[in-house]
């Protein structure tokens, strides 16, 4: 598949995931991966049920990336607890950035002219992935202690990641790009459990 990134690479970094501001216990802790994959799995779940709605310009009820930023933190968090937290934090951001290019890799180039139809839609799409193929004025990670230095880099590349993936989302919402299972960025997240009604004491 198409820039499918070495699982191996991501499941070593092993980032944890709060739930109710409190870090579980590191056994029970899926990775960047598993987390992602949660994302975009929500996404898909969202698009499908707002395409069913057939509403007028919804592409906003949807459209976010909280949860990229989510994985990205909580990355960092596993890192901060690692007996490397420098070369962990390394990793962090180069996985990040190497599933932005494979991310924007999959985006077909806006359409010319914009349609009626998908007029908003068509505009974000052209703004978002200019944002997302940009680069930074400079280097906004110099000047600090590498410890804060890492951390910043981690964090700049989850805000790279965070654009690229905004764009998918654009691109999906206008069926001009693949589900990410497709195209080999992302794997199927596991299904949601219901949750277990309370017992009903006699």
């Amino acid at each position: 598949m198409m820039g499918k990134l070495p699982g191996f690479l991501l499941r070593a970094l092993a980032p944890a995931l709060v739930c109710g501001g409190a870090i579980a216990g590191e056994e029970s802790l899926p990775d960047f991966e598993t987390c992602m994959n949660s994302e975009v799995a929500r996404y898909e779940r969202a698009l499908s049920a707002l395409k069913a709605r057939q509403v007028e310009k919804p592409l906003l009820d949807i459209a976010g990336v909280g949860g990229v930023e989510f994985c990205g933190t909580v990355g960092i968090v596993r890192c901060d607890r690692s007996e490397d937290r420098i070369g962990c934090q390394r990793d962090l951001a180069a996985v990040q950035d190497s599933l932005r290019s494979v991310v924007l890799q999959n985006l077909q180039a806006p359409s010319d002219p914009v349609e009626d139809r998908t007029g908003f839609a068509d505009r974000l799409y052209r703004r978002v992935l200019a944002l997302a193929h940009g680069r930074s004025a400079g280097p906004d990670c110099a000047g600090a202690d590498t410890l804060h230095e890492v951390w910043c880099e981690a964090r700049q590349a989850n805000a790279r990641l965070r654009l690229a993936v905004l764009a998918w989302q654009v691109a999906r919402f206008l069926d001009r790009a693949a589900p990410a299972v497709a195209a080999g960025w992302a794997e199927a997240a596991a299904p949601i459990r219901p949750k277990a009604r309370p017992e009903v004491q006699p």
